[in-house]
C-alpha cells in the first residue's frame, strides 16, 4: 500500500456531512459474501474453480452485488428483520437464476448489520477530515453479537410471516416438521393465530439447524470464525498501518483465501453442518466433520505456520473432490464463514 495514498478522502462527498457507517457496513457484508464464494478449494461448495449443475459461481456473485441496498438499510434500522430478509431474498433472485444462494447468510448478516449500525450511532457522529472511520475493535465483537442477539429476540409475529414468505420465494431446503411446517401454505395463519415470533421459530429449529442455533445462542460460532480468520492473517507477518485516523492489519500476499479455507475446515471439523444433515443424515454430517479434522490434523500437530498452508493443499483438494462427487455441500458452514468475514472486516481486516 502507498502510505501517501488517502483511502477515505475528505474530498469525497460520501465522507462529508453524513455518517459513513451504513455504507461501510453494507460494503463489509457485500465483500464478505464475495470473499466466501471466491475462496478455493472450499470442499464441497461452489467456488471460483467449480459450479453445481443449477447454481454456479456467477449466481453467488450476482446475489452478493444485488443485496447491497438491503444491508445499507439494515445498518440504519432497529427492527423488521423479517421484512429486510424478504427484501434481500427478492433482490437476490431478481439478479440471478441459480435459486437459493444466501438465505442462511442473510439470516446472520441482517441482525449483525443492524447491530453494527446501532453501535455506530452509540459512538456518535464521526464525519469529516481527520476523523476515525467506523470500526469495531476485536474486543468489542462480543458487544456486536450481544446487540444482534437483542434484535433477534425482539422479533414479532409479522417477522415470522415475512420469513415464511422469503422462504417460499427462495426455495430453501429444510427439515420436515409438523409444527408450523415451512412448506404448509396455511402456516402463516397459524403463526398469527398463536402470535408466534420469528425468534420462537428459531428456538424450535435450534436443535437441528446451525443458523437457528446462532440466533438463539448469541452468534458464538460467527465470533469464533472471525477470531480464527484474524489470527490466521496475523500469523502471515501482518503489520499495522495508519488509515484515516485508525489502523488496520495489512498482510503480505493477501493470505485471505487461505484464511477462509482454513477457517471453513476448522469450523466444519468442530461443528456438524446441518445443511448436510438435512440433505443426507446426521451420520454423513459427522463423517464430513471428521474428515475435515483429519485434513487439518497433521499440519496443526506439526506446529502450523500460516505461510506453509500449501503443505496440506493436496489433502484439501482430495477432500473437495470427494464431497463434489457425492454432491455433499456444507452450506451452513459457508453461511457462518460469511458472517465471520463480515465481523473481521468490521474489525479493520484489510489485505
Amino acid at each position: 500500500m502507498n502510505p501517501d495514498k488517502t483511502v477515505f478522502s475528505c474530498h469525497n462527498p460520501e465522507w462529508r456531512g453524513e455518517r459513513p457507517a451504513p455504507s461501510l457496513i453494507a460494503r463489509c457484508a457485500q465483500l464478505a459474501m464475495l470473499l466466501e464464494v471466491s475462496a478455493s478449494p472450499k470442499p464441497g461448495n461452489v467456488d471460483r474453480e467449480h459450479n453445481y449443475p443449477d447454481t454456479c459461481f456467477e449466481h453467488f456473485v450476482a446475489s452478493s452485488v444485488a443485496v447491497y441496498p438491503v444491508f445499507e438499510l439494515a445498518a440504519k434500522s432497529t427492527g423488521r428483520i423479517g421484512q429486510l430478509l424478504r427484501s434481500a431474498v427478492y433482490e437476490s433472485s431478481a439478479w440471478q437464476q441459480g435459486g437459493n444462494t444466501h438465505f442462511g447468510a442473510f439470516l446472520l448478516l441482517i441482525p449483525l448489520a443492524m447491530a453494527a449500525g446501532e453501535i455506530s450511532r452509540e459512538q456518535g457522529e464521526q464525519p469529516g477530515c481527520g476523523k476515525t472511520f467506523f470500526r469495531i475493535e476485536a474486543e468489542e465483537f462480543e458487544n456486536l453479537a450481544s446487540h444482534a442477539h437483542a434484535f433477534v429476540r425482539e422479533t414479532d409475529c409479522e417477522d415470522a410471516v415475512e420469513f415464511y414468505r422469503a422462504f417460499g420465494h427462495a426455495g430453501v431446503r429444510v427439515n420436515s416438521v409438523e409444527e408450523f411446517d415451512l412448506e404448509d401454505p396455511e402456516a402463516t395463519s397459524d403463526l398469527r393465530n398463536q402470535n408466534i415470533t420469528l425468534y420462537s421459530l428459531m428456538e424450535i429449529a435450534k436443535g437441528y439447524d446451525l443458523i437457528a442455533n446462532e440466533w438463539t445462542s448469541g452468534f458464538g460460532r460467527c465470533l469464533e470464525g472471525a477470531k480464527i480468520i484474524l489470527d490466521f492473517m496475523d500469523a502471515r507477518n501482518c503489520r499495522e498501518e495508519a488509515l484515516a485516523g485508525g489502523s488496520v492489519s495489512i498482510c503480505s500476499g493477501t493470505g485471505v483465501n487461505e484464511a477462509v479455507v482454513y477457517t471453513f475446515l476448522k469450523l466444519l471439523s468442530k461443528h456438524r453442518d446441518t445443511f448436510i444433515q438435512t440433505k443426507f443424515d446426521a451420520e454423513t454430517a459427522d463423517y464430513v466433520s471428521s474428515r475435515a479434522g483429519e485434513v487439518l490434523s497433521g499440519w496443526e500437530i506439526s506446529g502450523k505456520k500460516a505461510g506453509d498452508f500449501a503443505f496440506i493443499l493436496p489433502r484439501i483438494q482430495e477432500f473437495d473432490s470427494e464431497l463434489l462427487d457425492k454432491r455433499i455441500n456444507p452450506g451452513s458452514t459457508a453461511d457462518i464463514i460469511i458472517a465471520a468475514l463480515f465481523i473481521a472486516l468490521l474489525g479493520g481486516l484489510r489485505f
